[in-house]
C-alpha cells in the first residue's frame, strides 16, 4: 500500500521562517541586531551599483566599507536586487542581464562567497526577466506578491511572501504559524520589507515584537533563503526504491523526511533500509 512521503527540515522540523529586507540601508544594522538576538535568519538584497560614495553622508544607504563590515561572517545571506536598482522589465535583454551580472559578481568578489539569489527591484518583472536571470545562474527570486499563506514554492524564480511586515495581521499570521502542526507538507513563513520602514513610521516595536515571539522555537527552523533552496534541491534527490523501503542520499547534506508519522534523516551517501 503506498504510504505517504514528506520533506523535513534539518532537525526533522517541518515548519521553516526566513525573511528578505532590501536595499542594502543603514538600519539594516539595527534589524540584523534584532534577528540575532532571536536566532532569526535574513536576506539582504543589495544594489552594489548605488552604494553611497566613501566619506559622505547618507541617511539610508551605505558606502563599500560599511556594508562590507556589516554583512560580512554575518550568518545571513547577501543577494541580487540588480545593480542600479531599474525596472528590469523595461529594459532590452543586454542590458537586464548586465544589471544582474554585474551586481552578482560585484557582490561574490566584495564578500568573497556565490551569490545566486534576488529580489526583483521594485517587485516587477516578466517572463522575458525570468528566463535571463535563469541563463545569469540565478536560481531565486523573489517578488512582492503576499499570500498570507505558508506554502512551500512551486516557482523559486517567482517566489511569493507570506507577507511585509506592515500587514496588520502579521502577528496573527505569526500565531497561526507558531500553533500550526504540519504534520504534512512542510511550511514556510517568508516576511519581506525594507528596514528604512522601521524609521520613517517610528515602529522598530513591530519586528521586535515579531522576533521575539516567533523565535527561538525548536520546531522551527531559522534559515536564509539559500538555504532553504538548497535544502529542498537536495532533499529532491534522494533515490528511493518502488516500496520506500530503502533511500540512498547522494548528495553532501543531511536529510530528513518522514513517511507517514515517522521521521528519519539520512547522511551523506548512506543508504538507509527503513523496514530493519
Amino acid at each position: 500500500m503506498a504510504r505517504s512521503l514528506y520533506m523535513r527540515f534539518p532537525g526533522g522540523v517541518s515548519k521553516t521562517l526566513t525573511l528578505s529586507y532590501d536595499d542594502g540601508v543603514r538600519q539594516d544594522i539595527r534589524l540584523m541586531e534584532i534577528l540575532d538576538k532571536n536566532g532569526i535568519k535574513c536576506t539582504f538584497n543589495l544594489n552594489s551599483g548605488i552604494y553611497t560614495p566613501e566619506g559622505t553622508v547618507n541617511t539610508n544607504r551605505m558606502p563599500r566599507s560599511q556594508i562590507t563590515a556589516a554583512y560580512t561572517n554575518s550568518g545571513h545571506e547577501v543577494a541580487v536586487h540588480a545593480y542600479d536598482h531599474p525596472y528590469l522589465e523595461q529594459l532590452p535583454t543586454g542590458s537586464v542581464a548586465y544589471e544582474i551580472i554585474k551586481d552578482r559578481e560585484t557582490l561574490e568578489e566584495q564578500f568573497g562567497t556565490i551569490v545566486r539569489g534576488m529580489a526583483y527591484p521594485y517587485g516587477t518583472y516578466s517572463n522575458e526577466v525570468v528566463d535571463t536571470l535563469r541563463l545569469c545562474g540565478i536560481v531565486y527570486a523573489r517578488t512582492i506578491i503576499s499570500t498570507e499563506k505558508f506554502d512551500m514554492p512551486t516557482d523559486w524564480l517567482r517566489l511569493p511572501t507570506t507577507c511585509h511586515h506592515k500587514n496588520p495581521r502579521l502577528m496573527e499570521l505569526a500565531k497561526r504559524f507558531a500553533e500550526l502542526r504540519a504534520d504534512r507538507a512542510p511550511q514556510m513563513f517568508y516576511l519581506w520589507g525594507h528596514s528604512y520602514e522601521f524609521d520613517n513610521d517610528n515602529n522598530w516595536n513591530v519586528i521586535e515584537e515579531f522576533a521575539e515571539y516567533i523565535g527561538g522555537r525548536e520546531d522551527i527552523w531559522y534559515a536564509t533563503n539559500i538555504e532553504i533552496y538548497e535544502y529542498e534541491q537536495a532533499y529532491k534527490q534522494l533515490i528511493f526504491s518502488v516500496d520506500y523501503n530503502t533511500v540512498k542520499n547522494p548528495t553532501a547534506y543531511t536529510l530528513w523526511f518522514a513517511i507517514e508519522k515517522t521521521v528519519y534523516s539520512i547522511a551523506p551517501g548512506e543508504t538507509l533500509r527503513l523496514c530493519d
